[in-house]
Order: C-alpha cells, then sequence, then structure tokens
C-alpha cells in the first residue's frame, strides 16, 4: 500500500436513509486536512441528508468492524457502478470500502464470522479514496510515521535548503536540491500575418515563440522508476517553498550529485534550445541497422513502417513487407487501384545506401546536447 495515504485526526460523517443497509442508514465519511481544511465538503453536502444529524469523530484505532456486503457492480445504460464492500463500523453507521481496500485487510487481518474483522482500524484516504487502515499491517508504521510529520507543519524554510541534499514532499516523495538558477521559458504569441483570404475576409494570424526568463527558481531532481523497471529522472521548479517540503531525509550531498547536474544542463528550463546549433550526423551502417531492428514499428496484417531523414528537410516513410522480408517506398498514387504503387528497395543495406540516412543532434544555449532526433 502507499506510504503517503493521509490519516487525518478528525473525521466528519453524513447519513443517508437505505433499507439495504443494517443500519438502515448509509455514510459518506470526510476528514479535516493539516489545515483544518473539511475536504469534499461540497459534494459530502450535497449527498448527505441534512435531517440526520453529522458526526465528528476522532480517527483513532477502533475495534469492531464488520464485513457486510458486496455493492454496485452493475452497468445499466450510462448507469456504471463499481464493485464496493459495505463495512459496519462499531459507531453504529454503514460505509463502502473498495475491493483493493478489502483485499489489503485481508493480506493483513482476520475475518471472524460472527465477530467482524480482528484488530483495530484507522481511516485514511488514498488521493481521494477512502480505505480502512488495519494498524497491524507493516505499512501502518510508515505511514503513520509520514502522517505525524505532515501534522507538526514543520515545513523545510529556503534558508534551510543545502545543495545535493534529499527533502521530502508532502505527498511523500524524495527531491534532491539543486540550487537556485534562473528558469527558461517560451512565450507564445499571436500576430495577424497579412492574409485574408478566407470566405467572410477575416484576418489570418501566425503564432511566434519568444524565449524567456522567468527569474530565480529553486530546481529540484527526483530519481524515480517505472512499473516495468526502466528509471528516469523529473525536474521540480518552485519561486517559493511555501509548504511543499515536510522533512529533510538527508542534509548530505547525494553521491552522484554531478550527475544529476549535468542531466539538468541539458534541461530546457535551465537553458534554452538554440537551433543555430543543431548537428545533422551521418547514421554509421551498423548504427542504423541497430535502430532500425530496435524501433517500435507500427504494426499491421501486411507489415510495418518507420520513417528516416534522408537529408535535413526530407523525412522518408520505408515500409517492411513481412511476407516478402524486404523494404519498400511508396511511388505515384494509381487511380484505378486506388492505392499508391509500391517501389521496392530490398534488404537494409539497400535502403542504407539509397538514402543514406542521417539524424539530428539539438543542442542548448549553453552548448549542451538536449536531444537526438532519428
Amino acid at each position: 500500500m502507499k506510504s503517503n495515504i493521509i490519516i487525518p485526526e478528525t473525521l466528519k460523517v453524513g447519513f443517508q436513509n437505505r433499507d439495504d443497509t443494517y443500519t438502515k442508514k448509509l455514510a459518506y465519511v470526510i476528514y479535516y486536512d493539516h489545515k483544518g481544511v473539511l475536504r469534499k465538503e461540497a459534494s459530502w453536502n450535497s449527498w448527505r441528508n441534512k435531517d440526520i444529524p453529522d458526526l465528528s469523530l476522532s480517527n483513532v484505532p477502533t475495534s469492531g468492524f464488520v464485513l457486510n456486503k458486496k455493492a454496485g457492480g452493475y452497468s445499466s445504460g450510462w448507469n456504471h457502478r463499481q464493485t464496493y464492500i459495505r463495512v459496519y463500523d462499531p459507531r453504529d453507521f454503514e460505509f463502502e470500502i473498495s475491493v483493493f481496500n478489502l483485499l489489503y485487510i485481508l493480506e493483513n487481518t482476520n475475518s471472524i464470522k460472527g465477530k467482524g474483522l480482528e484488530g483495530e482500524f484507522v481511516y485514511g484516504w488514498d488521493g481521494k479514496e477512502l480505505v480502512l487502515l488495519p494498524i497491524g499491517s507493516p505499512d501502518y508504521h510508515e505511514i503513520n510515521s509520514f502522517n505525524k510529520i505532515l501534522q507538526d507543519k514543520n515545513f523545510v524554510k529556503t534558508k534551510d535548503l543545502i545543495i545535493g541534499a534529499t527533502y521530502k514532499t508532502k505527498d511523500n516523495q524524495e527531491w534532491i536540491y539543486m540550487g537556485r538558477f534562473d528558469s527558461k521559458d517560451t512565450k507564445s504569441e499571436r500576430v495577424e500575418d497579412g492574409r485574408s483570404n478566407d470566405y467572410w475576409n477575416r484576418p489570418q494570424y501566425k503564432y511566434t515563440y519568444h524565449k524567456i526568463s522567468k527569474g530565480k527558481y529553486h530546481f529540484f531532481v527526483r530519481e524515480a522508476e517505472y512499473s516495468w523497471g526502466e528509471k528516469y529522472k523529473s525536474l521540480l521548479t518552485l519561486k517559493s517553498l511555501g509548504e511543499k517540503f515536510i522533512d529533510v531525509v538527508s542534509s548530505e550531498c547525494v553521491s552522484n550529485y554531478s550527475d544529476l547536474f549535468d542531466w539538468l544542463e541539458r534541461q530546457t528550463e535551465y537553458s534554452h534550445r538554440d537551433e543555430s546549433k543543431d548537428e545533422w550526423v551521418k547514421f554509421p551502417f551498423q548504427e542504423f541497422e541497430n535502430h532500425v531492428n530496435s524501433k517500435k514499428f507500427r504494426d499491421s496484417h501486411w507489415g510495418s513502417e518507420f520513417k528516416l531523414y534522408s537529408s535535413p528537410d526530407k523525412r522518408e516513410t520505408i515500409y517492411y513487407d513481412i511476407n516478402s522480408k524486404q523494404f519498400y517506398n511508396t511511388g505515384k498514387w494509381i487511380k484505378e487501384k486506388m492505392d499508391y504503387e509500391k517501389i521496392y528497395i530490398g534488404d537494409i543495406t539497400k535502403v542504407f545506401n539509397q538514402y543514406s540516412p542521417v539524424y539530428k543532434n539539438e543542442y542548448l544555449e549553453n552548448g549542451k546536447i538536449y536531444r537526438r532526433v532519428n
């Protein structure tokens, strides 16, 4: 389970009359956040029956919860309702949790027939979704520690920032502080281009883009990993910290700070693009062959396609025929066949020799390479 689940101190409970519940009333539970703001108050007020008094409860570990029954899980026309599980709260109301939440509960505690769920629970929120969290679960300690830090409101101040140190946000993400730099951006402007050749003789417009500097910002880098294992980096720029960071994970400079700074120098927020530095490079054959073999082609029943630059101002579309194992291009449109004529090229060597493919290196104003465009 995520470790950035919010465990509030105070709950607010509203009700609707429901004959299909054990208590004859179904609850909608919301909470006060660390600023004292009642979250989701508008939807809560529109849902609840105001004739039934609401409750304010302390979100303390409580035992005596009982699984009731499944709710939802149907689709009728435009009426779609996900499957939820009704749970009885010992304070005499029922509410709903997700199937995922139920599976997590059953992984960490027992449901005893006639007695309910073993152990004590607290209410938590994963984004907008309510979760019932067993305090005996292995994740609870980490989640509870995170919430205590959040509730203490000891936010990191600008004067305390250390280059290369690691800080934790309210979302429980860890960011490395890189320093304070001019933040770069582009601004679009719509201008008339002098044409007025449409039916109503209206002026035509075009967009121009201007490079701007937004002033000094704090730059942070985050290293993370996709679910499939691929690693990536994210950039965060802040004019001021506000209440973004709640804790210092480590005041020591990370060991790979120089590598992270090299990555930062290649971002357009750090330095503007410089089109005058663009460089066109001819593919070495082996590299081109590896590039073609590794590309994720757009597949169909007859083959796949890829695009290549044969010169800075010309991009070709090359097709690969599954049956003949050969490459071809499209030529003249044949009206009778309502299709393009296939012009076979041959194998990858012939493609390379005929088109002399090139790729482009794009650079920033600071001289760092921004990206390679194949």
